[in-house]
């Protein structure tokens, strides 16, 4: 679908990813509403992205449902695309790790997507046309130790995306997956640890950004950033044996 003209919705746009990505969208003629919960990053970006800011923190109950609403009065009535890049990480052994940080985790990298989602969705199918982006890790699709929890939703993220698309096949509301691996963004030392790897070196949230617009407009069900991470995934599918001893020499 053309993002010319279109409502956009993203979600952790104060910052990051989120931020880069509601400014594509203004760039792209989108009317944008940008949601987080710093209220004066989130009136900046609105400023930026020519759009309008949603304050909003997703890791409230029903907090999905509540922006939905809102985003839909003012959109006039509609959503065209829900970009879903809120998030947060988490970074630690398993082993004793506190009920709370794992609620925080699910609640906003899972089931305020899937509320968010749930909520638009009608509208959608009603008009015919929209379209759903989340954004996914190339950790749930792979995992990686001292990340579990962080990895588990991201997978839940990943298979949610790939049922969706299926169920919506033919009704014009499509759905797209966007993987990336390390990102230049406060991301890192938000979770508690930084990205202390050489390679592969963090990508900026622009480029990020701009395969979410190629997503859009060229309706692509999955999309890696940087596009080689998508051969150490097949590499699991295909040889699961010799993707472990890589896994476990390399990191």
């Amino acid at each position: 679908m053309k993002l010319s003209g279109s409502v956009c919705l993203v979600t952790g746009a104060t910052s990051g990813i989120g931020r880069a990505t509601a400014i594509a969208f203004g760039e792209s003629g989108a009317g944008v509403l940008v949601s987080g919960r710093d209220s004066a990053a989130l009136e900046s970006v609105a400023e930026d992205a020519h759009g309008r800011a949603l304050l909003c923190d997703l890791a409230d109950r029903g907090a999905g449902r509540r922006l939905a609403d809102e985003a839909i009065a003012a959109g006039g009535g509609r959503v065209d695309v829900l970009v879903n890049c809120a998030g947060v990480g988490h970074f630690g052994p398993a082993a004793g790790v506190k009920p709370e940080d794992v609620e925080r985790v699910l609640r906003i990298n899972v089931t305020a997507p899937i509320e968010l989602t749930g909520a638009l969705l009608p509208g959608m199918l009603a008009r015919g046309e929209g379209h759903i982006v989340n954004l996914g890790s190339i950790l749930g699709r792979l995992g990686h130790r001292s990340e579990a929890v962080y990895a588990a939703s991201k997978a839940a993220v990943a298979i949610f995306s790939d049922s969706l698309r299926e169920e919506l096949r033919g009704t014009g509301v499509s759905v797209s997956l966007i993987s990336p691996g390390a990102v230049d963004t406060p991301f890192f030392d938000r979770r508690g640890a930084p990205y202390d790897r050489r390679w592969p070196a963090p990508v900026e949230p622009a480029r990020i950004a701009a395969a979410i617009v190629r997503a859009v407009g060229g309706d692509r069900a999955e999309t890696f950033v940087p596009a080689y991470l998508s051969i150490a995934v097949r590499v699991r599918r295909l040889a699961p044996g010799l993707y472990r001893v890589l896994a476990g020499r390399f990191g």
